[in-house]
């Protein structure tokens, strides 16, 4: 399998590049149906609702009493995972818990010269729910991402969501949710388990806020009962974009593009954005070469071959424009002087500065969160962290003298916007 490397000099480079970048509408009108129906199902019959329709797309029989892993389950998983697995989860959750704890905001107040005294109270969620994609994979590592920054804001109680086939769970998922410190596993998932979380049934309590990726129904699902809870984003599917000059090895860059291609979904991005031809055909060629000793060279060099590019640029500044344009997930800067053109950068879920620091290295150890925006909503979005689990309610104390100073400004401004019964409510306090 040969990727393609095109020139941002050819006539048709905005067309072929946009082709490459446009993804499927990441839930079809069918999906979207067929979630809403599901939502609607379970939060009218709760439990009922939820065995068969895990029944129906899991292909597990469960009763409403089984919904819930037994904490004595979780346990033996834990115990029975080998020494060097519970070594590398105890390693990640330790780094991810460093890290995040840089992020906890702490409640302030001031007082100004009027008197009023001012701030702003933070205040964790007290239940949140974490869903872990089941199905081809299991996600020990998104079980740490999510639930080890809930802990660090000291959310109340954690729920994990997540479906288990027929043989049941990778061990690994149930030992990443007690070193995590999760509450309670619920062997569901799907639009189900969401619409479970966000509304309660008989065995699943009802949440504040529901985070994790998932499938295309797992996220219209997070659409339909955003309102009613919060949720974190609406996450598609992975992508990397490398920026690299002629100092980048092939083989470094080549390896990168391929580890993103692997997650699965069959519609990652996989881009390459460098000044020199010679470094973009040696990353063609290392990929021809890594690719056939990969044992999913097949759905690997499938996804590069529809959504993969090897994008020769004019020069630097070119190629990190159209950086800040496509706004990846993943952005690894292999170059000379990485650190000084990160902070040329604004629109990227993570940056990787280096040739020592893969987008692998931020997906499990690193300690930043590897729960995401992408699809260009790293533009207005940002990673998961502790302040998607706490919320900020703002704090206003007066004394009658401040609030007699700013009377007539209230009043003025209430009456301009015709209401007068805030204007009264203001006055009021001073006819006596």
């Amino acid at each position: 399998m040969k990727i393609r490397i095109i020139s941002t000099g050819d006539k048709s480079f905005r067309r072929k590049f946009a082709a490459i970048r446009e993804r499927g509408a990441q839930t079809s009108s069918a999906v979207e149906d067929g979630a809403r129906a599901i939502v609607a199902d379970v939060r009218k019959r709760g439990d009922r609702a939820l065995t068969e329709l895990t029944q129906k797309y899991d292909g597990v029989a469960l009763r409403a009493k089984e919904l819930r892993v037994a904490d004595a389950d979780i346990d033996a998983a834990a115990a029975a995972l080998d020494s060097g697995a519970r070594s590398a989860l105890t390693i990640a959750a330790d780094r991810i818990r460093v890290f995040h704890r840089h992020q906890v905001e702490k409640s302030w107040s001031f007082r100004d010269p009027e008197g009023f005294k001012l701030g702003q109270q933070i205040t964790p969620l007290r239940r949140v729910g974490i869903y872990v994609p089941g199905g081809h994979a299991s996600y020990p590592s998104s079980v740490l991402m999510t639930a080890v920054p809930a802990r660090v804001a000291g959310v109340d109680e954690i729920i994990m969501l997540s479906p288990a086939g027929a043989d049941g769970y990778n061990p690994a998922v149930l030992a990443a949710a007690r070193i995590a410190g999760v509450d309670a596993v619920y062997r569901i998932g799907g639009a189900q388990a969401v619409a479970a979380a966000a509304y309660g049934t008989q065995s699943v309590p009802k949440v504040d806020k529901i985070v994790g990726p998932g499938n295309a129904w797992v996220q219209a699902a997070k659409k339909l009962v955003y309102g009613d809870v919060d949720i974190d984003g609406i996450a598609g599917p992975s992508e990397v974009l490398v920026v690299a000059d002629d100092s980048a090895r092939a083989a470094y860059v080549a390896a990168d593009l391929l580890a993103q291609a692997e997650h699965g979904s069959g519609d990652e991005c996989a881009l390459l954005l460098t000044p020199s031809a010679r470094l973009a055909a040696a990353v063609a060629d290392e990929i021809e070469r890594q690719l056939a000793e990969m044992p999913r060279r097949k759905a690997i060099g499938a996804v590069l071959a529809r959504r993969g590019a090897l994008v020769v640029t004019r020069d630097l500044d070119e190629a990190v424009a159209i950086a800040e344009e496509v706004a990846p997930e993943h952005l690894e800067l292999q170059l000379r002087k990485p650190a000084a053109v990160a902070k040329r950068l604004r629109n990227a879920g993570a940056i990787f500065l280096g040739p020592y620091a893969p987008a692998p290295l931020g997906d499990y150890l690193a300690g930043p969160n590897h729960v995401l925006p992408t699809g260009g909503t790293a533009r207005f979005f940002s990673p998961l962290g502790v302040y998607d689990y706490v919320k900020r309610t703002s704090v206003v104390s007066a004394t009658r003298a401040g609030l007699r100073t700013l009377a007539p400004s209230i009043a003025a401004l209430a009456t301009l916007e015709g209401y007068d019964a805030h204007a009264a409510a203001v006055r009021r306090r001073f006819k006596d």
